[in-house]
């Protein structure tokens, strides 16, 4: 198992500076080694904590060509949609840094108009494999399960993570990449998201988490007193929660604030 690090940080704001270093690093190192970087979004607050690499010094020296996007979970919905991932992302983010059209890999539009979650699942998987199949996207040593360079994620107060739910089936899939919900237990009900060994084959995992809200699942989660989803989070390489405060209030023994 990847080993686990937890950083703590004061504020919101700092947080947002070191997961923009954080990326930007990674960016420069996979870029230079494979001249492409595979970065995974996902939805909630996540997006509005990338604001710093809008800002100098990165806006301008990340080299955004390279970038190819994908989300980890997505809401079945129209990309216009208030509930959408992609809008969320879109909005607040991608459409601010140059990243070609070409490179970001959203939900199927129709198909998420449609509602259609079981086929949308279906038609990402098959994106997926597309871009394996065109030196995209790597694969995991012997299991053959994509192997995308960096996830940035974020965990629920029940301790979800991607649209895998506590006491739902989704998370002991072994066999797809990509499976579906219908009744999620937040809305909306249909989803689609990564399954557990897609997640855990990347070679970072970011997993992001602010507010008290949180605090109980963060516990439970990085102790392993209660088995929710986000506790079996690993990578390959690395796994790095980042906290603030409030989200780290019931850890004990954790001093590595920034």
């Amino acid at each position: 198992m990847a080993p686990v690090k937890k950083i703590i940080f004061k504020t919101k704001d700092e947080l947002a500076v070191e997961l923009a270093k954080y990326t930007a690093n990674l960016s420069s190192k996979f870029c230079k080694e494979r001249g492409i970087f595979t970065v995974v979004l996902s939805g909630g607050d996540l997006i509005s904590w990338l604001w710093k690499l809008l800002e100098p010094p990165y806006a301008d020296s990340i080299e955004w060509s390279k970038w190819h996007i994908f989300w980890v979970d997505e809401r079945v919905c129209g990309w216009d949609n208030a509930d959408s991932n992609y809008k969320l992302a879109y909005d607040g983010f991608l459409s601010k840094v140059p990243i070609p059209a070409e490179n970001i890999y959203a939900i199927d539009k129709g198909l998420g108009a449609e509602g259609n979650a079981e086929l949308a699942a279906e038609r990402y998987e098959e994106c997926l494999k597309q871009k394996v199949n065109e030196n995209i996207i790597r694969t995991y040593k012997s299991s053959g399960f994509p192997q995308f360079d960096l996830q940035l994620l974020g965990m629920g107060p029940d301790g979800h993570m991607a649209s895998l739910f506590p006491g739902h089936d989704q998370i002991n899939e072994k066999v797809k990449w990509v499976t579906f919900i219908t009744d999620s237990p937040k809305p909306p009900p249909k989803r689609i998201t990564f399954t557990l060994p897609v997640i855990n084959c990347a070679s970072y995992n970011v997993m992001a988490v602010c507010d008290k809200e949180q605090a109980d699942s963060v516990e439970a989660a990085l102790t392993h007193t209660k088995d929710v989803p986000a506790g079996r989070l690993t990578a390959d390489v690395e796994v790095v929660w980042f906290l603030d405060q409030a989200a780290a209030s019931k850890l004990k023994g954790w001093c590595s604030i920034l």
